[in-house]
């Protein structure tokens, strides 16, 4: 098997352990290697981000490539930018949702969206072999630094959204950015579109002082208080790097994102009439109901924003996304997009009334998340096994073994980055969901314990 460096979302480690100085650097001569011409570089608020972008973009000069700095950006500020201008790619540092003493190299392809499978595998190629294209002192690369980026970006989501009516609901909006990237553009963003923003964790600070930067339930009590006390019509909470937002309802309720996703993908079929929209197998079934109703398809994929967007550009969908936030629109660009998710969801609630009142509209389900441990060596065979056992059930094989239930369905999956089955499992009721997770990670589990055993 081919050695590997990039997870399911770039290379992350420790910073100092794994994710060292030495691994970015050479890191950095791979990318030059492959990309070539010009190349820009950004970072969330990390406090490693500057010692590791300076390696990589030492290692990508020494290959002989222009490196375009862009600064502190969240990701699909970057991402942007890189669609947009002559450019063979870009680099993002960031850990994303990680704790801050992780960080991480993430590589954008020239068309803005996350690098491929097959091309991160060609820059491992290179790092591996250490193949890198020597360049003379005369032939080195250098580096510059590019000032706009988020205000460009910026300009083009509100082009995207009916900001009169925006203005006009007189709307106030309570903002935690988590102290990470989207510190430096979603308060500037609803400046613009002309709400009142109360503010919280939107300066930039690398330590995450303020809670971890993973915008789950948990860590936004303190937005959740702010929504309730300052009578705000709704918490917006991004992530470290600012590419996907979750949202608190006008009542302090935490909205999950399979919810806001449903929502958004509802509005924005009605809006054109129609039209398809990607998700993958891990998505509720509520998102599907509220689209097929609205005169709307969805398409199914493996789980992976880049494989969402891919797939959006492939048959022309209207509208992407996860149930993690992480939504994609492609009159914008084709990754996922903190703030042109909150300027959509600001515009839905001008037009169509509060968030609690929209969220309580939406179809009921249930769902249940579990974990099984299992050695990577184990899981090839664990998912034949599990498949052979149910052969007489349609099993959809998208990305693991999904099978339809009364009204619901399981979803068990290898993890790629850990050594873990995960199991998913949606009902009408929570019973229900509890019912198939508790029978599934029985039997995952039974089949794991048969192989550990030794047995043929």
């Amino acid at each position: 098997m081919a050695q590997r460096l990039f997870g399911t979302n770039g290379v992350r480690g420790v910073v100092n352990e794994e994710m060292t100085v030495q691994l970015a650097m050479d890191l950095g001569r791979a990318i030059g290697t492959r990309m070539e011409g010009r190349v820009a570089i950004g970072n969330d608020s990390r406090t490693s981000c500057d010692m590791l972008k300076s390696s990589v973009a030492a290692g990508l000069m020494s290959t002989g490539v222009e490196v375009l700095d862009l600064g502190l950006v969240p990701t699909p500020a970057l991402q942007f930018y890189v669609q947009g201008h002559d450019v063979s790619g870009g680099v993002m540092i960031t850990a994303s949702h990680n704790p801050p003493e992780f960080n991480g190299i993430k590589c954008v392809d020239r068309d803005g969206t996350e690098m491929s499978r097959s091309k991160e595998e060609a820059i491992e190629e290179t790092y591996f072999t250490r193949d890198f294209r020597e360049r003379s002192w005369k032939e080195i690369g250098s580096i510059r630094k590019v000032s706009g980026a988020v205000t460009r970006y910026l300009s083009s989501i509100s082009r995207l959204v009916d900001i009169e009516s925006i203005r006009t609901s007189g709307m106030t909006v309570a903002l935690d950015c988590a102290n990470g990237a989207g510190a430096v553009s979603t308060p500037f963003l609803l400046e613009s579109l002309g709400v009142r923003a109360i503010t919280i964790n939107c300066n930039p600070q690398g330590t995450f002082p303020g809670h971890p930067s993973e915008p789950t339930e948990d860590n936004l009590t303190d937005l959740i208080a702010l929504v309730k006390n300052s009578s705000s019509d709704i918490g917006i909470a991004q992530d470290g790097d600012g590419d996907r937002t979750i949202f608190v309802d006008d009542l302090g309720h935490y909205v999950y994102g399979d919810r806001s996703l449903a929502l958004i993908a509802e509005s924005i079929v009605r809006e054109r009439g129609g039209g398809i929209v990607v998700t993958p197998v891990s998505t509720s079934l509520m998102v599907e109901e509220v689209v097929v109703a609205a005169g709307g398809e969805v398409v199914y994929t493996m789980v992976g924003a880049p494989i969402v967007a891919r797939k959006m550009r492939e048959i022309g969908a209207v509208f992407g996304g996860e149930e993690n936030g992480g939504l994609i629109f492609p009159e914008l660009q084709y990754c996922r997009d903190g703030a042109m998710a909150a300027a959509k969801m600001l515009e839905i609630i001008s037009k169509q009334g509060p968030l609690s009142q929209l969220v309580e509209r939406l179809p009921q389900y249930h769902l249940e998340k579990r974990k099984v441990n299992c050695p990577n060596e184990h899981k090839e065979r664990a998912m034949d096994m599990l498949c052979d056992r149910f052969k007489s059930e349609e099993i959809d094989l998208t990305d693991g073994a999904k099978m339809y239930v009364d009204e619901g369905w399981i979803l068990i999956r290898p993890s790629g980055t850990e050594p873990i089955f995960r199991i998913m499992s949606e009902g009408k009721t929570k019973d229900h969901a509890l019912k198939y997770a508790d029978d599934f990670e029985r039997q995952v589990k039974e089949i794991i314990a048969y192989l550990m055993s030794g047995s043929k």
